[in-house]
């Protein structure tokens, strides 16, 4: 029980210190004048997906580079049959007002080159190079086509001024102090939990009987999953379906290339057989299942929903078992 108590701990204390390291970064960009498309980008992406990433790198440092993999790959099947569920299940997704095609073909490409290396039987520090290079080119595109459209907007005299205040996080009043607050409590705050939630998530895993890899694709993705799941939900009931999809996708691609990519520059992740034979697949599979609503304008009703929720609580059972 205690194990279980400390990991809770552990999660509680990450997804604070990720929220507080958000809000203390993206507001001290901001006042040192780094635009608020750029913090959207680069800050806030890294900021949200803080909590993956020190579990990760926890995880290769203690030698758990299964636990690593599995929240990786665990996280990104809950992203869309749980964290899209479950706000389809409440609500319903009006899905066939978004445009999300570019992005959702990207995440498909960056799922099959994932993949492939991972086929190579490890993710050394080569491999994290390119995921890394892969991530950048993709920032850097992005970026750029948001500037496009920005100097075509203002072209036509109907630009507003960029404002922080669409920016997760950003506080325009917000003042010095808070901000080192923020930061301090969220550098504090981060390696602090991952260690907790690392630890203890293994006993766990070590008294059930089961592997690093099957915490990491249950327990821990479930758990650093919640921000999303939370996002997603309040977008749903908001309406903004073109938010919540585009905020899984975002993180899966996120997921990925970032957080495998710097973890496997701290240290060697090989590669379980079970993840090439299974998982992986359930993960691409998971995310093809949206190709509907991304491409044949269909609204994710309550009865997807259902479907996509139940199959996540199908997967986790064969996980278990």
């Amino acid at each position: 029980m205690m194990a279980w108590l400390l990991a809770g701990l552990g999660l509680l204390i990450l997804l604070l210190a990720g929220d507080a390291l958000v809000k203390g970064a993206v507001n001290l960009s901001l006042r040192l004048g780094v635009p608020a498309l750029i913090v959207s980008l680069t800050i806030v992406a890294f900021g949200t997906s803080a909590p993956e990433l020190l579990i990760s790198v926890n995880a290769v440092l203690d030698d758990k580079p299964g636990l690593a993999l599995g929240n990786v790959v665990g996280s990104n099947t809950a992203n869309i049959l749980l964290v899209l569920g479950v706000p389809a299940l409440l609500s319903g997704l009006h899905t066939s007002g978004c445009d999300s095609r570019k992005t959702y073909v990207v995440m498909l490409a960056v799922s099959l080159l994932f993949i492939g290396v991972a086929f190579t039987g490890e993710f050394n520090a080569l491999s994290g190079a390119l995921l890394l290079a892969v991530l950048a080119a993709i920032l850097f595109d992005a970026f750029r086509e948001a500037r496009r459209h920005r100097s075509a907007a203002a072209a036509l005299a109907v630009a507003e001024p960029e404002s922080a205040d669409d920016v997760e996080g950003a506080d325009p009043d917000m003042p010095w102090w808070q901000i080192f607050v923020f930061l301090v409590l969220g550098l504090i705050g981060l390696p602090l939990g991952a260690d907790i939630l690392v630890d203890n998530a293994s006993i766990i895993a070590r008294r059930f009987g089961v592997s690093d890899s099957v915490i990491g694709l249950t327990l821990v993705a479930l758990g650093t999953s919640l921000p999303e799941l939370a996002t997603t939900v309040m977008a749903a009931l908001r309406r903004q379906a073109d938010v919540a999809l585009g905020n899984v996708i975002g993180s899966n691609m996120f997921n990925l290339l970032a957080i495998i990519g710097i973890t496997a520059l701290v240290g060697r992740i090989p590669v379980e057989a079970e993840f090439l034979v299974f998982d992986f697949w359930v993960m691409l599979g998971a995310s093809v299942l949206i190709f509907p609503f991304v491409f044949l304008k269909m609204d994710m009703g309550r009865l997807w929903g259902v479907l996509l929720t139940a199959l996540y609580a199908a997967y986790v059972s064969i996980v278990l078992t």
